[in-house]
């Protein structure tokens, strides 16, 4: 029989509150046991859970690699449910992570040699911290779990650890609450989990704050080049069109001198905005991200006038400088904006807010640069 409560409500969330035999519940099921990192069963009192391996398989590091580089990064997914890492029992510690696989990876490989649950949440893909702020890594599905798994008979403790970074997400007296677990908000980096673990889960002010040095900037780098590549694909045959009109030369002889040029200025611009701006970020001036984006637009115009000086002389140049001058900057400083979502510099109201006077700016100059650019090709 289903048993229902009346509606109970989670912040922006609300359902009725179930208890259902294993199985049974609404979008819900056990892991499939054919995924590859699973390595064993381990029977409990709710019957078999897929036992994991905790050392990454050269297939699992190539996964990582393809999805840096934006190749099937959104179906990069684990089943959601609970699995056992080492050979828990009752009183092992049990692990919260979302399903996007490189979240499960560096967690189960970060507590190598451990016994451990590792309760996997519905997130739809996404890493911890994005889905917090979505509200997919949220106190709902966090509930939910929790029942559905069955965890009150695995475990005789009532604790999960989470990230710290699910806790925009994570509501703890509320999942105290509807499912009697306490919340226990982990370190921000997995592989700080051991020593948080070994110190009786007590964090230490290190474990607490979210660094983005170079390296972590440079990872991020791949999927936003290769996002803004696929654009640049289709826009490449309109900038060489364009470039091949007007002008005293023929049509090729104007794609070859100013189309290919166009072409590798934009191709200039979008380096600058995806990947010279999030690596020199602590060092370009300004606090809103499409500031620096737009520095480093504008010191590539720099550079595409001085490729091209001796052509800036008339009044086709003149204008042509102009246009570059608007839509290298107003290019890069879009893509700049894309690593606030990333950063540990900005917060949701500040995004928006820089969104509000960044994004019209970035239209009308591009607008504006896109203009005068077509009308050098038919001034003298």
């Amino acid at each position: 029989m289903l048993k229902k409560s009346s509606k109970e409500s989670f912040g922006d969330v609300s359902f009725p509150m179930v208890t259902l035999p294993p199985g049974e519940e609404e979008g819900m099921k056990k892991p499939d046991l054919h995924q590859s990192f699973v390595v064993g069963l381990l029977n409990t009192p709710v019957g078999q859970v897929p036992r994991v391996d905790a050392s990454l398989s050269s297939k699992d590091r190539w996964g990582t690699i393809r999805a840096r580089w934006g190749v099937g990064r959104m179906h990069y997914t684990v089943d959601p449910g609970l699995y056992a890492l080492g050979t828990p029992g009752e009183d092992s510690p049990v692990l919260v992570t979302a399903n996007y696989k490189m979240s499960f990876d560096r967690l189960r490989s970060a507590v190598r040699g451990r016994d451990a649950w590792i309760l996997v949440l519905n997130t739809g893909g996404i890493n911890v911290w994005c889905a917090s702020g979505k509200g997919t890594f949220g106190t709902a599905e966090l509930v939910r779990r929790i029942e559905f798994c069955g965890l009150t008979k695995v475990v005789k403790h009532r604790q999960v650890i989470v990230p710290q970074l699910s806790a925009p997400g994570i509501a703890a007296h509320k999942v105290k609450k509807f499912s009697g677990f306490e919340v226990v908000y982990g370190p921000i980096r997995a592989e700080d989990l051991p020593a948080f673990l070994d110190s009786g889960m007590k964090a230490t002010h290190a474990m607490r704050i979210k660094t983005f040095p170079f390296l972590e900037r440079l990872v991020l780098v791949p999927v936003e080049l290769v996002e803004a590549m696929k654009i640049y694909v289709f826009v490449l045959p309109a900038l060489l069109i364009l470039g091949g009109l007007g002008g005293p030369g023929g049509f090729w002889q104007n794609v070859f001198q100013h189309g290919l040029f166009g072409a590798a200025a934009v191709l200039g611009a979008i380096i600058a905005g995806a990947v010279l701006t999030p690596l020199l970020l602590p060092w370009l001036p300004g606090r809103a991200f499409a500031l620096k984006g737009a520095w480093m637009g504008l010191a590539t115009a720099i550079v595409i006038v001085g490729f091209r000086w001796s052509g800036f002389r008339t009044t086709a140049g003149l204008t042509e400088l102009v246009a570059w001058c608007l839509l290298a900057p107003a290019v890069a400083a879009y893509l700049g904006m894309n690593f606030t979502g990333a950063s540990t510099y900005t917060s949701l109201s500040g995004v928006r807010k820089e969104m509000r006077w960044a994004v019209p700016m970035e239209i009308g100059a591009a607008t504006v640069g896109l203009g005068l650019w077509v009308t050098s090709r038919f001034v003298a």
